[in-house]
Parts: C-alpha cells; structure tokens; sequence
C-alpha cells in the first residue's frame, strides 16, 4: 500500500485509489501520515482539525476519528492494525507501506549525489523521476499548523529539484530544449532569480544575447517592483558577461 499526498491525499493499492471524502478525518490522517512512526498526542490532532477553537467534545470527536481511520486502514490480511493507540496518543505505523513523498525525497538526493559526481545525465533522470510523483498541491487543500509547515518544507525541496534539474540540462548542453521551460517557471515564480539566470544563460547560449538581457531587465523590474530589491549578484555579473561576450560563459560550472 502506497500513501500519496504529492497531490490530494489517497491510497494506493493494486492499481486502485481510495481516498477519504470526510475533511476532519481527512486531517487526522494527514498529520499522522507527516508524523509516521511517531507518537501523535491528542492535543496536536485537536489543533490541527479545529485550530485554536475547538468545540467542548473534541477529544470524543477525535476518538471517533480515530475509530473510522482505523477501519479505513485496515486490510484482512494485515494481523496488525496500522493505526495504534500508544500513550501518550496515536501512532501510524509504516511498516513495508510506501509513502510517496519519501520516494520523492530520496530520488531528490540521489540526483544531487549524481550532480556533485558529474553524472549529469543520471541526475536528470533522478530529478525528472522525482517531479513525476507530484499530482497538484501537496495534500491538496488540507491546513493546519505543522500540515502547513510540511507543505512548505516539500515545496521548497520540489524548487530545489527544478533549479538542480535546469543546472544538470545546461551542463549537458541542452540550452534549447530548456528556454521554453525556463520562461513558464520564471513566469510561474517571478521572484525565484535562479530560474532568470538559467533562462539567461540558456538564451545567450541559443546565441539570443538581446532576449537574454531582456531577461535581465524583467528579472530587474520584477525584483525592484516587489521587493525593492537589485538583482542579486550572480545575475549582475551573468548580465556583465553577457554584454562582453564572455568564453567563459560557454564552460560556466555549477557553483
């Protein structure tokens, strides 16, 4: 069985998808799921399913939960139940199940050990691996206090992977494969510099030196507009060689 929250939160199961259609219980399961193999006190899962004003019989309520998210996880030939009562709260084991953001993470390293090794083929076979586990937003519209700081956590890793995979492409000389892509995500993240100085370079090596310093320009004003902030200095510098034609540009390493 595979839990996936790369995406709304469903199960996976023999080629078959189930999902919870109740949002509290729905809540319950994904902390328990960011908490995996650890004690969950009743407090937290209170918080993360009302906030900080949870009604008079919450933890009734949680039990119930609790009780339903049991029979949702159990299958007739597991003995075991994934779910447990372990004081001081509640425990999700794992156990041979797979949890598809874990999968993502470990492909994600893989493709950065690949990177320092100067695989770049292999790291863009990780990287691109990686992305293709993501189905939407990360728990599709589930909140709450720690739901939120996991959500942030794995979509600042899934930049990463973005940026990783751009440097990995250029490396192997694929700048021209990479210009579209590269303008959807500066578009997409208009304040992510990395992606402006990947489309940059890739333009420049398209032999397109007026697009990329147009590019350098939109970075500029989008940068001063909302932050009021210069660009920072590797995309100075990128704009300086640029303007000189630089050889250098053409051998340019990963930092």
């Amino acid at each position: 069985m595979r839990y996936e929250v790369l995406g709304p939160l469903r199960v996976a199961e023999e080629g078959r998808h189930s999902s919870i259609s109740a949002r509290k219980i729905e809540t319950v399961l994904a902390l328990l799921l960011v908490r995996c193999d650890q004690v969950v006190l009743p407090d937290q899962l209170i918080a993360e399913v009302w906030g900080d004003h949870p009604p008079r019989r919450a933890t009734a309520g949680l039990h119930v939960y609790i009780s339903q998210l049991r029979k949702f996880l159990h299958r007739p030939e597991r003995a075991e139940s994934r779910l447990v009562t372990q004081p001081p709260g509640y425990l999700l084991r794992q156990g041979s199940d797979e949890l598809d953001f874990q999968l993502f993470l470990e492909r994600v390293g893989q493709g950065r050990a690949h990177l320092r090794e100067r695989r770049y083929e292999a790291a863009c076979d990780c990287f691109e691996r990686a992305l293709e586990l993501w189905r939407g937003p990360v728990l599709g519209d589930i909140s709450g206090p720690v739901i939120d700081g996991f959500v942030a956590w794995l979509m600042e890793v899934r930049m990463e992977c973005l940026e990783l995979l751009g440097e990995a492409h250029l490396q192997l000389g694929r700048h021209r494969e990479l210009v579209g892509r590269l303008y959807s995500l500066t578009a997409e993240h208009p304040l992510r510099e990395t992606f402006y100085r990947q489309l940059m370079l890739a333009l420049y090596r398209s032999e397109r030196q007026a697009d990329a310093l147009k590019v350098y320009e939109t970075a500029r004003r989008v940068l001063v507009t909302k932050l009021g902030l210069e660009p920072c200095r590797a995309l100075r510098e990128l704009q300086q060689a640029i303007l000189v034609d630089d050889d250098r540009l053409e051998l340019a390493t990963l930092a």
